[in-house]
C-alpha cells in the first residue's frame, strides 16, 4: 500500500511541475489547466484523460521525466487540446473509432504545432509537414470532424493509417470509451423501489469507506463537464482578444480554432421568422371550418350545407426581403454558386414565404452589378439558370445600404424587415445602424475578416457539409 501511495505521490508531483510550466507560458489557459485532477490508473501504460482528471501509469511519467521531461509537457498540452475541442463527447457519434482518435490526434497536433512556445515546442518531421501540406489543401481547416469526413471519402490505407497514429498519437483514448459505456443494470432492468432504495445506500458506503474504483467516472457528471469545457473554451477565445491579446500572440491557430468551435450554426428557417409578416393568404383553413353548420345544412336541406370552408387563413410567412451577393475579386467562383444554390434553396421553400412576394436579389462587388426583382417564387428557377457572375473587383458593402435606402424612399420597398448579405467578410462594412434585420451568411470556414462586422449586425454561419 505504501508504495501505491509513493508511486501517486511521484506522479502527481510530476504533472503538477508539468502544468506549473505550462502556466507560467500561457497564462490565458489557467482555468482549463485547473480543471483536471490527476489519478493513477495502472490500466494504462501512458498517460490519457476522460476530461475528468489525467489518469496515469506512474511508471511510464517516471521514465519520461528522467530521460524527455519535454514530451510531458507536449502531452499535457495535447490532452488539454482534446478536452477544449471536447473529442471525447464527439466519440459516440462516430462509428469508426480508431479513425475517430486518428482525427483527433491530427487536429490538435496541428493546433499545438502551431503555437510558439518553448515549453513545447517540437521539430516538425518532413512526414508530418508532408500531411499538414496536403491536408490544408484538401480539407482547408483541419477539425476532427472534417478529417473524418475526408478519410472516410478516400480509399482506407490501413499501413498509412497506422503511420499516420504512430506520428500523431500522444496519449490514450481508452478511457473515452468508458464514457459511453451502457447505463448500469438497474436502470436498464428496473427494480423494486426497496431494492433500488437499499442498493444506493450501499453504493454511498462503499463512496465513503473509499471502497469505489478509482477509474469509474463519476455518473451524470458527463454533460456538466462537456459544458464546464464549452465554457473554458469560450474564456479563453475572450480572453486572447482582451487583456492577453499579447501574451497569445505566439498561440498560432489556436484563436481561430476556438472561433470555429464556439460558433453557433443556425438554419435559414429559423432566421427566416425574424422576417416574417402576417397576412391573409389564399387557402382553406380547415381550423376555421364548423363541421356542426355543415351537417345541419346536409341533413335538413338535402345538398345544401349551411357554411363551407374558408378560403382565407392568417400566416407568418417573408413578404418582403433584399439578398445581396458579393461577387467581389476575393469570392471565389466556386463560393459565389454555393451562395446561389443557398439562395435558390430557401426562395423554393414556399413555407418560408408568401407566393405573392418582393424579392430583390443584388449582385455586387464595390457597386451594384445587377438588380433582380422576383415577385413570384414560380420565378426562380429560370434566374438560377441564366445567372452569371458580374463584377470581380473589391468588395464595398455600404453601396448596397445605400442602394436600399434609394427604394424604400422612393417606395419600392415598403415593408422590408431584413437583408441578407452573402460574403466572404472582405470588404468596408457600414457604421450606421439599419431599422431592419441585417445577417451577414458567411460560407465554410475559411479565413475571412468577420470580426469587422458591425454590432448592430447578426451573423449566419452556413456549414458546407449540410
Amino acid at each position: 500500500m505504501k508504495t501505491r501511495e509513493q508511486l501517486e505521490t511521484v506522479g502527481n508531483k510530476i504533472l503538477n511541475q508539468v502544468r506549473t510550466e505550462l502556466y507560467l507560458s500561457m497564462r490565458f489557459m489557467g482555468p482549463a489547466l485547473g480543471s483536471l485532477g490527476f489519478t493513477m490508473d495502472l490500466s494504462t501504460r501512458t498517460v490519457g484523460t476522460d476530461a475528468i482528471s489525467i489518469r496515469f501509469n506512474p511508471t511510464y511519467l517516471l521514465q519520461t521525466y528522467l530521460e524527455r521531461p519535454e514530451v510531458l509537457n507536449r502531452t499535457y498540452m495535447h490532452m488539454l487540446m482534446h478536452c477544449i475541442f471536447r473529442h471525447m463527447f464527439s466519440a459516440k457519434q462516430h462509428e469508426d473509432s480508431e479513425l475517430w482518435d486518428l482525427c483527433c490526434d491530427i487536429a490538435v497536433e496541428s493546433v499545438v504545432d502551431s503555437m510558439d512556445y518553448p515549453t513545447i515546442l517540437r521539430v516538425t518531421s518532413d512526414f508530418r509537414q508532408e500531411w499538414y501540406e496536403r491536408l490544408e489543401k484538401e480539407v482547408s481547416v483541419l477539425t476532427a470532424e472534417k478529417l473524418y469526413h475526408y478519410f472516410l471519402l478516400r480509399k482506407r490505407d490501413p499501413y498509412l493509417e497506422e503511420s499516420l497514429r504512430q506520428e500523431f498519437a500522444l496519449c490514450d483514448h481508452s478511457f473515452w470509451e468508458r464514457k459511453e459505456e451502457e447505463p448500469p443494470e438497474e436502470n436498464q432492468n428496473p427494480k423494486a423501489p426497496m431494492e433500488s432504495s437499499r442498493q444506493q445506500e450501499d453504493n454511498q458506503k462503499n463512496q465513503d469507506a473509499g471502497e469505489q474504483q478509482k477509474d469509474a467516472a463519476p455518473l451524470g457528471s458527463m454533460d456538466l463537464k462537456e459544458k464546464e469545457w464549452k465554457e473554458h473554451a469560450r474564456r479563453i477565445e475572450s480572453d486572447m482578444e482582451t487583456y492577453a491579446k499579447d501574451a497569445a500572440g505566439d498561440a498560432g491557430k489556436l484563436k481561430w480554432m476556438l472561433q470555429l468551435t464556439n460558433r453557433v450554426r443556425k438554419s435559414y428557417k429559423e432566421f427566416l421568422k425574424k422576417f416574417a409578416v402576417v397576412r391573409e393568404e389564399v387557402s382553406i383553413d380547415m381550423d376555421s371550418f364548423d363541421y356542426g353548420f355543415y351537417m345541419y345544412g346536409l341533413q335538413h336541406y338535402g345538398n345544401m350545407p349551411l357554411i363551407e370552408e374558408n378560403e382565407f387563413r392568417e400566416a407568418k410567412k417573408v413578404e418582403e426581403l433584399v439578398i445581396a451577393i458579393d461577387t467581389s475579386a476575393s469570392c471565389k467562383e466556386q463560393l459565389v454558386q454555393q451562395f446561389l444554390n443557398e439562395t435558390g434553396a430557401i426562395l423554393k421553400n414556399q413555407e418560408n414565404f408568401f407566393h405573392k412576394v418582393h424579392i430583390r436579389i443584388l449582385e455586387c462587388d464595390n457597386q451594384i452589378q445587377r438588380d433582380v426583382r422576383i415577385n413570384d417564387l414560380d420565378e426562380i428557377p429560370g434566374y438560377l439558370e441564366q445567372f452569371q457572375v458580374e463584377g470581380g473587383y473589391g468588395t464595398d458593402f455600404r453601396p448596397v445600404f445605400s442602394y436600399v435606402e434609394q427604394l424604400r424612399n422612393t417606395g419600392e420597398l415598403k415593408n422590408l424587415k431584413g437583408l441578407m448579405y452573402f460574403t466572404d467578410g472582405f470588404g468596408e462594412y457600414p457604421k450606421k445602424p439599419t431599422d431592419y434585420q441585417t445577417v451577414f451568411v458567411f460560407y465554410g470556414d475559411g479565413e475571412r475578416e468577420e470580426a469587422k462586422v458591425p454590432d448592430w449586425a447578426l451573423r449566419l454561419y452556413l456549414d458546407t457539409e449540410s
